[in-house]
């Protein structure tokens, strides 16, 4: 303000000549008693700043603490005189090694920043996941390393689905990484596993041997009398296996569940999503009857269902694969597909009635009630770390992760906010927190509190709300000295106080709203993105506008239609929806005009 004012009154000198030297004074005048305002005005914006840092907790980062700075340094500079023209070189100095630390910060600051999904689909996803502290890069491309908070929250699906499998009358069991190549030979021979074939890592050595140049090499002297694979699924594993436990119809039927690692070498990679190393659960069952079977691939598929849906919040269509999407010696393949945000479709999960084709290939045999031969019935099913991939892109948003209640390793993390010789506020502090802890506790709910002493408790709060947990808690030496504490929805934002003795119970209760509430808008997503279509013409024009969701088209199959439009549009069909069968009678193949023999669901998929 002061050099506003000098510079106005110089101004004014020049264009008015020797006259003009009493309003200066005048201006000079004023100008001192306006520095003085600005003074009192930077040391009020001082006290405020200390207290949105000591007083609410916040930390460096936080808007309110960035935007009260920005005040601040705005304030001081009209205070700053002009500087001389001799000490302009020095000043120019100064600048710019200041703008190349702030330019250093603002580096910083990008890379933790999200993009907009609505800007960049694909950088909002990686940005969620590296925000979250989810995974990391791994030194073996198309791998990932699945960082704690990554596992915690796969271990909770795990457990949650776990239970469900085994409450089927399934059995955990573990198989060998390592399958002979001769295995896969005899599946290709009833099966048809070329898919598989192109993604195979093949081991040929078991030893390796110095090279002579200080590297290392597979040892010639070394190489396996037969190849072996790194398991892409344990299909042919397991039925090497059924064919020795498998003799009579006593033994029947046969459950079995592995979780373990594949791989499958993927050329593009995306976390969670396509990589080349991911985990998973495989069951594979034997059974007596071809109805046991298929009923046994359907309960499954109504499992993995309800899982997403009620665990995850994530809604599905469950539906039937075309013949030519279907998975490789399966006679029917089941699938729950999701609809993510940006209108791609996402194969949830796989539930495949087999027939007797594996049971052909391995010739696994049982002795039936009539004591005669026959070949078993089988079934296979399977969800992966891809469900991590739907869960990221259906609920989470700009400012980062969003974990429903159900999945969240912590569902709530509590804040602790105390002063240095404040020993009385820490004492009531943690008094109110630990009765806090303990109500939840015996209420069910994940807690955790926060406690690290190096770090401010804005940075808290910026940590765990990109990690996705549904609530936090503060509580400082005011709130409970009035038996109070301020939560935190990860939905929004928002923030209300509440009662101490009723804060157990009220947060249980909003943890269950908000998985209610991450339901119901991606079921509302789900239902506004699947549109009838009635032409190709009408499909295509928009895929090619960007507009983007499941298309439910009445459909003649015919295998070389559908790889035409996958080719012309990279639209694919994702599944017959199973309630959707019906009153087919009349109707014409959106594509060929010939009858329809389904209602498909179309759409571009990842």
């Amino acid at each position: 303000m002061a050099f506003a004012l000098v510079a106005a009154a110089a101004r004014g000198f020049a264009l008015r000549g020797p006259g003009a030297r009493a309003p200066l004074r005048r201006l000079a005048a004023a100008t001192a008693a306006a520095d003085a305002g600005v003074a009192a005005q930077v040391e009020a914006q001082g006290a405020l700043i200390r207290d949105l840092k000591e007083g609410r907790g916040l930390g460096n980062k936080s808007p309110e603490v960035v935007a009260a700075v920005a005040e601040l340094v705005r304030l001081k500079a009209l205070l700053e005189p002009p500087a001389a023209a001799a000490d302009a070189p020095q000043k120019k100095q100064k600048q710019q090694k200041k703008k190349q630390k702030v330019d250093k910060g603002a580096a910083t600051t990008a890379s933790d920043s999200i993009t907009s999904a609505s800007e960049d689909f694909s950088a909002w996803y990686a940005d969620v996941i590296r925000g979250a502290d989810l995974v990391d890069a791994s030194p073996v491309k198309g791998c990932m390393v699945i960082k704690p908070w990554g596992m915690a929250v796969w271990d909770r699906l795990r457990d949650e689905l776990d239970g469900r499998i085994k409450a089927s009358g399934a059995e955990n069991a573990y198989f060998p990484l390592l399958i002979p190549r001769s295995f896969l030979a005899k599946e290709a021979e009833h099966c048809h596993v070329e898919g598989f074939a192109k993604e195979c890592a093949v081991v040929t050595h078991h030893r390796l041997a110095a090279d002579g140049k200080g590297g290392l090499e597979p040892d010639p002297a070394a190489e396996l009398d037969e190849p072996l694979i790194i398991r892409p699924t344990s299909e042919t594993m397991i039925w090497h296996m059924f064919g020795k436990w498998i003799n009579s119809h006593r033994d029947l039927p046969l459950k079995i569940n592995q979780w373990a690692n594949v791989v499958r070498w993927e050329m593009r990679t995306r976390p969670f999503l396509r990589s080349s190393e991911f985990l998973w659960q495989e069951g594979h069952t034997a059974h007596a009857t071809r109805d046991e079977a298929l009923a046994t691939a359907e309960e499954m598929l109504d499992v993995y269902a309800e899982v997403v849906e009620h665990f995850l919040a994530v809604p599905v269509v469950r539906g039937a694969k075309s013949a030519i999407e279907r998975f490789a010696g399966a006679d029917e393949t089941y699938t729950i597909e999701a609809l993510m945000p940006n209108g791609w479709a996402l194969q949830s999960g796989t539930s495949h009635f087999l027939g007797q084709n594996f049971a052909r290939a391995f010739d696994v045999q049982f002795q039936n009630k009539d004591a005669k031969r026959e070949l078993v019935w089988a079934t296979s099913w399977g969800v992966s770390t891809r469900l991590l991939g739907a869960l990221v892109m259906t609920h989470s948003d700009d400012a980062g992760l969003v974990l429903p209640p159900r999945v969240a390793p912590v569902q709530v993390a509590v804040v602790p906010i105390t002063r240095k010789n404040d020993d009385a506020g820490t004492e009531a502090v943690d008094a109110l927190v630990d009765g806090l802890v303990a109500e939840c506790k015996a209420l069910g709910v994940r807690v955790k509190v926060d406690e690290r002493p190096n770090m401010r408790p804005g940075a808290k709060f910026f940590e765990w709300e990109r990690k996705g947990v549904p609530l936090r808690v503060e509580v400082g030496p005011r709130d409970a000295a009035e038996g109070v504490v301020v939560v935190a929805s990860r939905l929004g934002g928002e923030k209300r106080s509440v009662a101490a003795a009723d804060a157990a119970a009220d947060l249980a209760a909003s943890l269950e709203d908000i998985q209610a509430r991450l339901f119901a808008a991606a079921a509302a997503r789900l239902d506004g993105g699947t549109v009838d279509v009635g032409s190709y013409d009408e499909l295509k024009a928009k895929i090619d506008a960007d507009d983007l969701g499941f298309f439910r088209v009445y459909w003649a199959a015919d295998d070389a239609n559908e790889k035409a439009i996958k080719e012309d549009c990279s639209a694919t069909i994702r599944c017959y929806p199973l309630d959707a069968q019906r009153d087919l009678a009349g109707k014409a193949c959106f594509y060929s005009g010939k009858p329809a023999t389904h209602v498909a669901l179309f759409a571009r998929a990842f």
